[in-house]
C-alpha cells in the first residue's frame, strides 16, 4: 500500500523523464530510421510533446507506456509525412521509352507513371527496384499489410491498364495473354 501511495505522489518532470527514458527512446527511434541526426530530431520532438503534455498524465503508474505511446505516435507521424522521393527517371535504362521495337515493356513505365502516387511508389519500389514488401513498408512509413495492399492494388491497376490499352486478356490461370499492339495503335504510347 505504501508503494502505491509513493507512486501516486511522485512528481515527474521532463528532465527526470529524459534521464530515465532518453536512451531507450533513442535506440527505438534509430531502429526505425537508421539516421543519427534524424533520430535526434525526432527524439527532441517527442520530449517537447512530453513536456507540453506532462500535466495531462492521469495515472502515474503508466508513465513508461505513456512516454512510449507518445514516442510511437510521433515516430509514425514522422514516417508518414516523410515522402520517399522516387523519380521515375531513376529507373534503369532498360526501360527506355525510345525503343525501336514496341513491346509490353515499352508500356510498363508509362502505365506506372499514370498510377495514383499511393500505388505508384510501392509498386516502383517492389517491382522495379526489387525491394521486399517489408522494406517497402518501412521506406514509406506504412504497415506491412498496407504495403502489401497497395502493391497488390497497383498490380491490379497495371493488369487493367494492359487490358484497356493493349487489348490483353486474362487466361484461365489469371495471367495476361495477347499480342502487343504496334506503337501507332497503342493508346498509351502514341
Amino acid at each position: 500500500m505504501k508503494k502505491d501511495i509513493a507512486l501516486s505522489t511522485t512528481v515527474f518532470t521532463s528532465e527526470s523523464l529524459w534521464e530515465t527514458y532518453a536512451k531507450d527512446l533513442e535506440r527505438y527511434i534509430f531502429s526505425q530510421i537508421k539516421d543519427v541526426d534524424t533520430t535526434n530530431d525526432v527524439l527532441q520532438e517527442i520530449f517537447i510533446k512530453i513536456h507540453l503534455n506532462i500535466a495531462t498524465l492521469q495515472k502515474k503508474e503508466s508513465i513508461k507506456s505513456w512516454v512510449f505511446t507518445i514516442a510511437h505516435n510521433t515516430l509514425m507521424n514522422f514516417l508518414n509525412k516523410k515522402s520517399i522521393p522516387f523519380p521515375i527517371e531513376d529507373i534503369a535504362d532498360d526501360f527506355s521509352l525510345d525503343e525501336e521495337i514496341h513491346s509490353a515493356k515499352s508500356c510498363l513505365l508509362p502505365m506506372i507513371k499514370n498510377l495514383p502516387e499511393k500505388y505508384r511508389e510501392p509498386l516502383l519500389l517492389s517491382e522495379i527496384k526489387g525491394k521486399k514488401q517489408s522494406e517497402v513498408a518501412k521506406l514509406l512509413g506504412i504497415t506491412l499489410s498496407g504495403a502489401k495492399s497497395r502493391i497488390q492494388r497497383g498490380r491490379k491497376l497495371l493488369q487493367q491498364g494492359f487490358m484497356d490499352c493493349c487489348q490483353y486478356k486474362l487466361n484461365k490461370e489469371g495471367y495476361l495473354v495477347g499480342e502487343h499492339q504496334e506503337k501507332a495503335d497503342c493508346k498509351l504510347c502514341k
